[in-house]
């Protein structure tokens, strides 16, 4: 009987890989946005705790963590743990940010790091072009943005750092395709929960007593963890490094436009001047790298 996640492989290709992209960075922020309206409920850490376990919770049943870790090669559980401590690590110290800065200065921050990805593998004029619209755009939303949060500021270069770190081992589990890059990310999500539960398990369980707030951090789970990752999968398997590096600049575009629909943070006119620059760059990027031969060795894969 064919494994279930087998599905994914199709599932990638049904639709272009933007598609995928566009849907993940619209859960990206939309699952952290109801998160920091838990915050006063339960806590930081334990919003952070009860993302992490929720997803993991809901991985379990259909990528079977236990399997693919007792399948894996050395360097491959050596790549699971790393990637499951970055996730832990990094949406800890993006809900730390939060608590303390604007969504769209995260965000921006967040990209910064990527820049460093995305000038790796960029080969055309055309894509230098849409690097550097891409960059104006998102500083002119940390200039308008910028705080004097010393912490905030220390927590979110954390979570840029972790992001590029999550960049580049997401996209290495992803190599295999779609199906076994959602089973790998599966079983880092589980090694995440391990590393997440002596760091918020005591806020969280405070809430464990009222079925609503333990309803709503499910919710922030599988919007914030299991649908933005599982479409960041279908994405990486089809596009190169640098060209999801760069895709990334949506983000601080996104996170601007959920702030403005959660959190009523009204951008200002230099807010949207630099949001124009993001997607301007977004739109005349184009990958350069061909995405063909990882999706022909999965698809003989037994």
């Amino acid at each position: 009987m064919p494994r279930p996640s087998l599905t994914f492989t199709k599932i990638a290709h049904s639709a272009p890989p933007h598609v995928w992209f566009g849907v993940s960075a619209i859960f990206h922020y939309l699952g952290p946005s109801f998160a920091v309206l838990l915050f006063p409920a339960v806590g930081v850490l334990g919003v952070a705790w009860m993302r992490v376990a929720s997803a993991a919770a809901i991985f379990a049943p259909w990528t079977r963590p236990w399997r693919t870790i007792k399948e894996a090669d050395p360097r491959t559980r050596f790549l699971l743990i790393g990637l499951g401590a970055c996730l832990a690590i990094m949406n800890t110290s993006f809900y730390l940010a939060l608590d303390r800065l604007p969504m769209s200065l995260v965000a921006a921050m967040e990209f910064v790091g990527t820049i460093g990805v995305a000038l790796y593998g960029l080969r055309t004029a055309r894509n230098f072009t849409a690097l550097a619209l891409a960059v104006l755009g998102v500083f002119l939303l940390i200039g308008v943005k910028w705080s004097t949060d010393p912490l905030g500021l220390f927590w979110a270069s954390l979570n840029g750092a972790l992001f590029v770190g999550y960049i580049v081992l997401g996209h290495k589990i992803s190599e295999g395709g779609a199906s076994g890059g959602v089973e790998r990310l599966g079983a880092a999500m589980a090694m995440a929960f391990f590393v997440i539960m002596p760091i918020g398990f005591v806020q969280a369980a405070q809430a464990f007593t009222i079925p609503v707030l333990v309803l709503a951090g499910v919710a922030v789970g599988a919007c914030s963890s299991v649908i933005p990752y599982v479409c960041d999968q279908l994405a990486m398997s089809r596009l190169p490094r640098a060209s999801f590096a760069l895709m990334l600049a949506l983000l601080p575009a996104m996170a601007t436009l959920i702030g403005v629909m959660v959190l009523a943070q009204i951008p200002s006119g230099q807010d949207m001047i630099g949001v124009l620059l993001v997607m301007s760059g977004i739109a005349i990027h184009k990958p350069t790298v061909p995405e063909a031969p990882i999706q022909k060795a999965e698809s003989t894969a037994p």
